[in-house]
């Protein structure tokens, strides 16, 4: 009997060891750009207030549109996975080729119709006509990198579902890296290079993107081949993908957006101390969503390799060390309360910050599975289930905050609390799915097998 070869991957023979390498580039890559945004900050923050408003307004635009086309990573690296799984390579290289297509397509459209909107978009996020003004102009300028931008993230996509994580990473250090050079050079300026401003900015970012846009697709030649021609029958499964991760993300959105807006209609206090406390979450976030990166490429190759145990048993190790890193996190948030305070908050809201960071941390195990049962389900091709548990949950986090008494004296930590909920709520969906494996599970044991 010839051994397939799922019966010889890594992960068959020395699976934890597997995950973890697996996992390790993909969490770099996910720091390297809030990285990158930090130093943006810290540059832009030496021109004044204005202009580093103007930032804040345009990249929240910017990351608001482009994230609601994230399937094109998503639906590209599970294609690719399931098609190395069973052999055809060729099929995952129409399917790379289809979604970078999509990409530079969607990308070119976005950035007309975002240009087209951007005096209505300006007025409705700022009434300061100078603020206005920085973000116009960083805007306009970043909308030419929106193609490189879907390009890139589609790329990446094919290149992970390949297994391939350190490709993806290389990328994305050497475009941050020129990134953060060229920040230097153009928003100062440099012998005959004139000082450019917040434009400056913009166009470091344009330049890099396209940059590693160009190399992420040659990645993907050398690894997977480019298509003769274009697939266009297979758009529609991809839109489709889309249309229930587009569905999914507003979701999530909505409920960010609207914690966020309950606590700072508490006061300019509870808003302060909310806004420091979610931007760790979003750190947290990126750090635990690596292993169900990894996961999901692991587990949509062994079910194209018709491999259900070994997909179950990538999910099972995924949960623990997602379980255990969640837990790690608890204790060093716990640990690390009265710094976090001192270095981002004034004395007089510690109080406020306390008991809202102590709900956080202790949901740190719950939010650790929320993330990677996220990308097993998406490894499996389940995105309507995902779809439908962010719909569910989000709708019971929003009942729960439209109960809330503003004029209560932990306010802020019942929002605190109702954000727990809707990450637990979520991770039970995730959890169920896969054991027992309720409804149409792709990870259901058949009952016939022996």
């Amino acid at each position: 009997m010839t051994e397939s070869p799922s019966d010889q991957h890594a992960f068959a023979l020395r699976p934890h060891r597997t995950l973890l390498a697996l996992s390790f580039p993909v969490l770099i890559s996910l720091i390297a750009e809030p990285l990158t945004g930090l130093a943006d900050t810290a540059f832009i923050a030496q021109l004044g207030t204005v202009p580093l408003a103007g930032l804040g307004i345009g990249t929240a635009v910017l990351s608001g549109i482009f994230w609601a086309f994230n399937f094109l990573g998503i639906g590209t690296q599970t294609a690719v996975a399931h098609a190395d799984g069973t052999g055809a390579r060729e099929r995952g290289c129409d399917d790379a080729g289809l979604a970078m297509a999509l990409g530079g397509i969607i990308g070119c459209a976005l950035a007309l119709i975002v240009y087209a909107a951007l005096d209505l978009a300006l007025v409705f996020m700022s009434d300061d006509a100078e603020i206005r003004d920085a973000a116009g102009i960083y805007l306009a300028i970043r909308l030419l990198g929106g193609p490189a931008i879907l390009i890139s993230m589609a790329a990446f996509g094919a290149l992970r579902g390949l297994q391939d994580m350190r490709t993806p990473l290389a990328i994305a250090l050497a475009q941050n890296a020129l990134n953060i050079a060229l920040d230097a050079l153009l928003i100062f300026g440099l012998g005959p290079i004139p000082a450019l401003g917040i434009a400056g900015a913009a166009w470091a970012s344009v330049v890099s993107q396209w940059l590693a846009a160009v190399w992420a697709v040659e990645a993907v030649r050398r690894s997977l081949g480019l298509p003769q021609r274009i697939h266009w029958r297979g758009a529609r499964n991809l839109l489709l993908v889309g249309r229930d991760l587009f569905v999914r993300t507003g979701s999530l959105i909505l409920f960010i957006v609207l914690t966020t807006r309950a606590a700072t209609l508490l006061g300019a206090d509870e808003g302060a101390v909310h806004q420091v406390v979610r931007q760790f979450w979003i750190l947290s976030a990126l750090l635990l969503d690596a292993f169900g990166a990894a996961a999901q490429s692991l587990i949509g190759f062994f079910l194209g390799a018709g491999q259900l145990r070994q997909a179950r048993r990538v999910a099972a190790i995924a949960c623990i060390w997602g379980a255990g890193s969640g837990i790690a996190l608890t204790l060093v948030m716990l640990a690390a309360s009265s710094g976090v305070a001192a270095g981002f908050l004034p004395p007089e809201v510690h109080a406020l910050f306390g008991a809202a960071w102590v709900v956080f941390a202790l949901a740190q195990p719950a939010n650790a599975l929320a993330f990677v049962t996220d990308g097993i389900h998406w490894g499996t091709s389940d995105y309507r289930f995902l779809r439908n548990a962010m719909i569910a949950s989000t709708a019971a986090g929003l009942i729960a905050l439209y109960g809330i008494d503003p004029s209560g004296p932990h306010a802020l930590t019942v929002i605190w609390l109702i954000t727990a909920g809707w990450i637990a709520i979520r991770t039970l969906f995730g959890m169920a799915r896969i054991w027992p494996g309720f409804g149409a599970s792709p990870l259901k044991v058949p009952r016939d097998a022996g």
